[in-house]
């Protein structure tokens, strides 16, 4: 099973908001996930980032690969 590490969107049209999700790459975008670690907010100024860091080098160690997105997250935040 490939596990990826991505964004999952949430909010209201023209507002998303997002949850970093670790989930099998064949589930849909907004689907089943195995396990939430952490959050991402565009909209505030400047953009908001959490993420739980030990569970995400965990997953990381595990072979979970981050998409684009999240790995570019990922090196502003240090953890990659």
């Amino acid at each position: 099973m490939a596990v990826k590490i991505r964004l999952r969107r949430m909010g209201k049209k023209k507002e998303p908001y997002y949850r970093v999700v670790v989930a099998d790459s064949r589930s849909p975008r907004d689907g089943r996930f195995i396990a939430e670690i952490g959050t991402y907010n565009p909209n505030t100024d400047p953009s908001t980032f959490k993420v739980d860091e030990e569970e995400a080098k965990k997953w990381i160690a595990n072979g979970a690969q981050p998409t684009e997105v999240v790995s570019k997250l990922f090196k502003v935040a240090g953890i990659i």
